[in-house]
């Protein structure tokens, strides 16, 4: 997910984007402790685009004085 898109939602899709990606991830943990996991380079890739999303969760709370 790149950056520029990030940039352009409103705090609640980025909340709601944040939300999707902590399931996924969780669904991740479960398919390695499984063993059934597809893709395990996954977990980096889902890890860092929380981050991105939670960086522009705060720059939207800091614009909105919250």
């Amino acid at each position: 997910m790149k950056s520029s898109v990030l940039k352009d939602e409103a705090l609640s899709e980025l909340l709601e984007k944040e939300k999707d990606l902590r399931k996924e991830l969780f669904n991740l943990r479960f398919q390695a402790a499984t063993g059934h996991i597809e893709n395990p380079n996954r977990f980096k890739e889902v890890r860092h685009e929380i981050g991105r999303v939670l960086t522009f969760v705060r720059m939207k709370k800091g614009e909105s004085g919250a």
